[in-house]
């Protein structure tokens, strides 16, 4: 079976390619959905959640920082509903960057609007800057064979941290400095959020076995 997942459609901002999360999908043996209307699809086997523009910080109850994107609000009202329905039918949700800190919002978390210096962020230049991840079992764990470090890009401004964190995700990486890299949640059955870009072709091959395992949990 060929799973199809749903990807919201949404122009990508500079230096984002929509068409690295369709190829890193179809490489997995799954097809991209793109869902432009309001509802998920009946039939979407799972939901990628994709990069891009800062969530609006209304979402969580605080102000918008100096620093903090202007936000797309029509963007965040569809991922939220289609993240919703994803939820209550549980079926598998692959968060990327702006996807995992939108899950830890939507989930009742808060973010750090603007992490102090430019070791997360792209370069002017629009390239990633690299950093190690800890692992800390999960189905993230699992999916690359437990190893206990992984070597990811780094392309955001903004984080989850501990004290911000959805009262149903639990931790499962970690940057070097104790940011929260990635999330899983306790409720669902496989719905998983990571802070690095697998999709982008400079994290070939280490991250076929995220996608790998993500259009695997779709298949069910």
């Amino acid at each position: 079976m060929i799973p199809r997942i749903a990807v919201p459609h949404w122009r990508a901002p500079t230096f984002e390619r929509t068409l690295h999360y369709y190829d890193s999908l179809r490489r997995a043996g799954a097809e991209a959905l793109v869902v432009g209307g309001p509802e998920l699809p009946p039939e979407a086997a799972g939901l990628l959640l994709a990069g891009g523009v800062d969530v609006d910080p209304d979402l969580y109850g605080e102000r918008r920082g100096p620093e903090t994107d202007a936000p797309n609000k029509p963007r965040d009202a569809h991922e939220l509903r289609l993240l919703r329905g994803a939820l209550e039918r549980d079926v598998p949700v692959l968060a990327v960057c702006r996807g995992h800190q939108f899950l830890n919002v939507a989930l009742g978390g808060s973010l750090l609007q603007h992490i102090d210096g430019d070791g997360h962020r792209a370069d002017g230049e629009g390239e990633s800057r690299w950093h190690s991840v800890s692992l800390h079992g999960g189905r993230l764990a699992a999916a690359y064979g437990r190893q206990p470090d992984l070597r990811v890009n780094s392309r955001h401004h903004q984080a989850v941290t501990d004290d911000r964190l959805a009262p149903t995700l639990t931790p499962v990486a970690y940057s070097p400095e104790g940011l929260v890299e990635a999330v899983e949640s306790r409720d669902h059955g496989w719905v998983v959020g990571v802070q690095w870009h697998p999709e982008r072709l400079e994290m070939r091959p280490d991250a076929d076995a995220l996608f790998a395992a993500f259009v695997d949990a779709c298949r069910k």
